[in-house]
C-alpha cells in the first residue's frame, strides 16, 4: 500500500513542511521515485534467477542431478549478468527453497509485485481515492481470502488478468504507453 505515498493527491493530505506548511515539492517526490529504481534491472534479474533455480530444483528428479553446480549454472543461464564464479554455489545456501516453506514458490515474490502494481494502476486510472475501485478491492480481494481461486477473484476486481507492464513501468524498466 506504499504506492499511495508518492501520489500528489495523497501527499496533499499530510505532506507539508512542519514550519511553513508548504506542500512537499513534487520535484522532490519525483527524485525519490527515480532513486528507488536505481539498479532495478539488476535486482529484477537476480530475483528471476532465484525463481528459475527454485523451479529447476523442484521441477526435476533430484536423484538425476549429480553435479549441483552444473545444475545451478544451467538454471541461471537466461538471467546471467556476470560471469559465473566457479567457487560459489547458491543452491546450498538458498534456505527459501529447501527449508523456508517456499519450495517451488519463490516466484511468488515477483508475482505479488505484478499483482500489486497492476491493482494500483487501476486506482490510478480511476483516481487513487476512487470509492468504486476501493469497494471492488474490498469485495473481491480483501473479504474473500482463500474462498475461491485467486485469479477468479482478481479478474472480478480488475475485469481482466493482471498485466506485467504496470510493474515494469513502476520499476523504471519500461515507459508508460499511451
Amino acid at each position: 500500500l506504499e504506492n499511495w505515498c508518492y501520489e500528489k493527491e495523497a501527499l496533499a493530505v499530510f505532506a507539508r513542511h512542519y514550519e511553513t506548511k508548504e506542500p512537499i515539492p513534487m520535484s522532490l517526490v519525483e527524485s525519490i521515485k527515480e532513486s528507488a529504481t536505481f539498479q532495478e534491472g539488476m535486482a529484477t534479474m537476480r530475483q528471476l534467477s532465484f525463481s528459475f533455480l527454485d523451479m529447476s530444483w523442484h521441477g526435476s528428479d533430484p536423484s538425476a542431478i549429480s553435479d549441483v553446480k552444473k545444475h545451478e549454472v544451467k538454471a541461471f543461464e537466461d538471467t546471467l549478468l556476470y560471469p559465473n564464479n566457479p567457487e560459489t554455489c547458491m543452491s546450498v545456501s538458498f534456505a527459501h527453497i529447501f527449508q523456508g516453506g517456499y519450495s517451488a514458490g519463490y516466484y511468488s515474490y515477483k508475482w505479488a509485485e505484478v499483482l500489486d502494481a497492476d491493482a494500483f494502476d487501476y486506482f490510478k486510472e480511476k483516481g487513487i481515492f476512487s470509492r468504486d475501485v476501493a469497494e471492488k478491492f474490498k469485495e473481491h480481494i480483501l473479504s474473500k481470502g482463500g474462498t475461491e481461486k485467486p485469479m477468479v477473484l482478481y479478474k472480478r476486481f480488475r475485469g481482466r488478468e493482471p498485466k506485467i507492464e504496470a510493474l515494469l513501468e513502476r520499476a523504471g524498466l519500461m515507459k508508460k504507453t499511451a
